[in-house]
């Protein structure tokens, strides 16, 4: 009996090419608090759950984070990265990666750790309409990468057991929820993690870009 897998995407750095404009729009959002921190540091940090990057910076810079101030924080970036929507690009392949997808009869999904208000963006960069497409964004679990819980809600959008899916993302905090949720993990290299740290997150590929994995996907279970 064959496994018919089910594909799950991260957003930013997989399928659209937004992390820097991530950077940038929390870079913009701290100096509004007062709070200096290198954008390096900050680039490490995309791809976990807001709540959880201000828990990581109120103990990498001591400053007070109080609720107040990580709302502010929170909408201050959402502002920050709504302004630079028209910068927002599709990495290479990725509709064609969704499309082939498609085509062959594979079920796939959408989970990111950005809330819709700045997912909106990117999902009308990629045309993907959220009302036809299952999407899971922050605002849907209760904790976000590196927990599982994103990943486990989009395979039961999908209707399919977590064990079958084929996660696939650009950062170590995709890598770690999909090995917590007894996922298969897969790397893309486009949101600026290196393979050696992808694959020691747990991925079992990695891959350049959407493009590259759209020429290798049988390697993951891609069959039409």
């Amino acid at each position: 009996m064959r496994i018919e897998p089910v594909f799950i995407f991260d957003l930013d750095g997989t399928l659209v090419d937004s992390v820097y404009q991530h950077v940038l729009a929390w870079k913009h959002a701290l100096d509004a608090e007062g709070i200096e921190l290198s954008v390096w540091r900050i680039h490490r940090k995309i791809g976990m759950s807001g709540g959880l990057f201000t828990d990581r910076l109120l103990r990498e810079t001591g400053f007070e984070i109080s609720d107040e101030r990580a709302e502010r924080l929170r909408e201050g970036h959402a502002a920050a990265y709504r302004q630079q929507a028209r910068y927002i690009r599709p990495l290479p392949g990725a509709r064609e990666l969704l499309s082939w997808l498609s085509e062959a009869g594979i079920p796939w999904t959408i989970a990111t750790s950005g809330r819709m208000e700045t997912a909106a963006v990117n999902l009308a960069a990629l045309s993907v309409d959220p009302d036809r497409i299952p999407v899971v964004t922050r605002d849907q679990v209760k904790y976000a990468k590196p927990d599982p819980d994103l990943f486990l809600a989009a395979a039961a959008r999908l209707e399919a057991p977590i064990e079958t899916a084929v996660v696939v993302g650009d950062s170590v905090w995709d890598m770690l929820a999909a090995i917590r949720c007894r996922a298969l993990g897969v790397g893309l290299l486009s949101g600026g993690y290196g393979q050696d740290e992808l694959r020691q997150s747990g991925a079992i590929r990695v891959y350049d870009d959407p493009a590259d994995l759209l020429r290798h996907v049988d390697e993951v279970g891609g069959r039409r």
